[in-house]
């Protein structure tokens, strides 16, 4: 049974600490007796002992190691790393695959997307999007809603990231900030400030387009006049349009 779940998955769905310890115990060979069956799988891993893990081909979270925090249902180290071991099939991990962006940052480049890169951002958007949606259902499903919307967050920063700076994607910035904010509107629960907070950072980056490129500022117009927000993150942004226009 194929695996439902690849590298990335595991990055943007797991917390950077947890994932930096596997990404060590799977580099340093830790992962071991690995034993595939029915499309999961099982090995020992060596932490401060030898344990027990079994995980899931569906999803690596389901998982089993006798470490105390597997003991307590939580997502350890020992069961990255044999989630790691199972996507990359013993090989190695590339420095980029072994990073994860923990805050939006500014990429030096500048040129225009061509037609089909302009498609593809929009798409890893898109489909980044589907992971942040509304709480619905029993106080038990919470805890995975919020790794949900963790998750998809994880992947729009990575992809912001690698953005070109100019007027092209600080439109695309605004129209995703006007998504988000339709989704807090719509039901997210956001009560620990995770959309929130993206949102915080992609005003920041654009704050930083506009000292870079002040064509940019343009793409601020639609901000203007709008109801308010949930937090009023817009208001840094219209009044850079609103100095520029002046």
């Amino acid at each position: 049974m194929p695996l439902s779940y690849d590298l990335n998955k595991i990055k943007f769905a797991t917390d950077d600490a947890t994932f930096q310890r596997g990404v060590g115990l799977y580099e340093s060979g830790q992962v071991t007796e690995v034993e595939a069956f029915g499309g999961h799988y099982s090995a020992i891993v060596q932490g401060t002992k030898s344990y027990r893990v079994s995980i899931s081909g569906r999803r690596y979270q389901d998982a089993d190691c006798t470490c105390y925090l597997g003991e307590r249902g939580t997502l350890c180290k020992h069961v990255v790393a044999l989630a790691l071991h199972a996507v990359m099939e013993g090989k190695p991990l590339k420095a980029e695959e072994k990073q994860q962006v923990a805050e939006i940052k500014c990429s030096d480049k500048r040129e225009l997307l061509n037609k089909d890169e302009l498609v593809a951002v929009k798409k890893a958007i898109s489909e980044s999007m589907k992971y942040i949606k509304p709480y619905l259902g029993p106080s038990r499903t919470w805890f995975a809603n919020q790794d949900s919307l963790q998750e998809g967050c994880n992947r729009l920063r990575a992809r912001i990231s690698e953005l070109p700076v100019n007027r092209q994607t600080a439109d695309l910035l605004v129209k995703l900030l006007l998504r988000l904010e339709k989704k807090l509107m719509g039901g997210v629960d956001d009560s620990n400030g995770i959309v929130g907070g993206l949102m915080g950072e992609i005003v920041n980056i654009l704050e930083v387009y506009a000292q870079r490129d002040v064509e940019c500022i343009k793409a601020f117009k639609p901000l203007c006049g709008i109801a308010t927000t949930s937090f009023n993150w817009e208001d840094s942004l219209v009044r850079l349009y609103d100095e520029k226009r002046h």
